[in-house]
């Protein structure tokens, strides 16, 4: 089969690979879209340690079974599915707390690090467990499906919290992720959603996608600003997408007391914290790990038409131009949201 492979740094070949051969409570599946996410654009060039080459990435992926394990129950050749990016063991203290994006065996689909390889989507077959399919309604496109796993990581955040109705939110770093949970938190009912980033395209969409303000952080004091916005007062709730020293402190510091900040980027492995601010205005942190859970929400919102997705997509390309758009979001490209690719 073909397989879109880093084979060493920030150097991607299409390659022959063999095709996976199942066990018996896996399927196979003949992959149709595979969306490059920004932990893979991320992982790349080696600064993460989470794709060691060699490494078939993709993670944001759905296709149709081709053919099912001896113990595969409740799907058969030609179920249209998505997956999990994560593989849980279904057996450990966290999986039996219903917590497996905690899962103490825990892989992650296109994975390579110290701990474990799992090859990922990107490539025309894939062979996964049936414990982590979900079933596609007739009315979920392909390319909309591969949207499901990011939805879920961001569905995953919001619920994590208790949001105000009315209340005011705070998005700092607006790319897949951020455009997500902006539309979830106007679902959610959210009175005042303010969007921050220094890409000035993203901004825009995010105002077409449900944020009331954005705030270009390069340019003006997102703290000074959003305090006007919410009458010196600060937010009630931030999300912090990219996990980088500084956008972590206009997170926090956007926070009114009491507020309450959620973590979902962690591009560095360690960061400083404004720490007399979040002591002394008690500021509640949490951290938010992949989605736990709610691929089904997500498939019934992303069917109901409820997520704008269209606008999200920047191109739908065959898989061998795979390294042409790898580089594009390495840049990255001012504006360039998800590119989809397709074996």
């Amino acid at each position: 089969m073909k397989a879109l492979v880093l084979e060493e740094y920030n150097k991607f070949s299409l390659k022959n690979v063999p095709i996976p051969k199942i066990k018996s409570n896996e399927v196979l599946i003949r992959v149709k879209a595979c969306a490059i996410c920004g932990s893979d654009v991320h992982g790349m060039d080696g600064s993460t340690g989470r794709r060691i080459p060699p490494i078939i990435m993709g993670h944001e992926a759905a296709g149709i079974i081709e053919e099912i394990g001896k113990q595969v129950k409740n799907f058969k050749k030609g179920d249209r599915v998505t997956f999990d990016s994560t593989i849980y063991c279904g057996n450990c203290y966290y999986c039996n707390l219903g917590k497996i994006n905690l899962c103490e065996n825990r892989r992650v689909l296109g994975v390579s690090c110290n701990e474990y390889h799992q090859d990922g989507a990107f490539a025309e077959y894939i062979a996964v467990p049936q414990h982590i399919l979900y079933r596609l309604p007739d009315n979920v496109s392909y390319e909309h499906a591969t949207f499901i796993e990011p939805l879920s990581v961001a569905l995953h955040a919001i619920n994590n919290i208790s949001i105000k109705i009315n209340g005011t939110a705070v998005v700092v770093g607006i790319g897949m992720i951020g455009l997500l949970i902006i539309q979830l938190l106007k679902i959610a009912g959210c009175g005042k959603i303010i969007a921050i980033d220094i890409d000035q395209l993203k901004m825009e969409l995010a105002l077409r996608l449900g944020a009331d303000s954005t705030i270009k952080a390069d340019e003006v004091d997102p703290q000074i600003k959003i305090l006007n916005l919410t009458n010196n007062k600060g937010a009630d709730i931030s999300f912090e997408i990219v996990g980088i020293s500084q956008t972590i402190k206009i997170a926090i510091e956007c926070l009114k007391k009491g507020g309450s900040l959620t973590l979902i980027g962690n591009l560095s492995p360690e960061v400083k914290i404004p720490l007399q601010f979040l002591v002394t205005r008690e500021i509640e942190i949490k951290g938010s790990c992949a989605s736990s859970g709610e691929y089904d929400a997500c498939i019934e919102m992303i069917a109901r038409g409820v997520i704008n997705l269209d606008a999200l997509i920047s191109k739908i390309v065959p898989l061998k131009e795979g390294p042409i758009w790898f580089n594009k979001l390495y840049k990255p490209e001012p504006g360039l949201l998800k590119i989809i690719l397709k074996p």
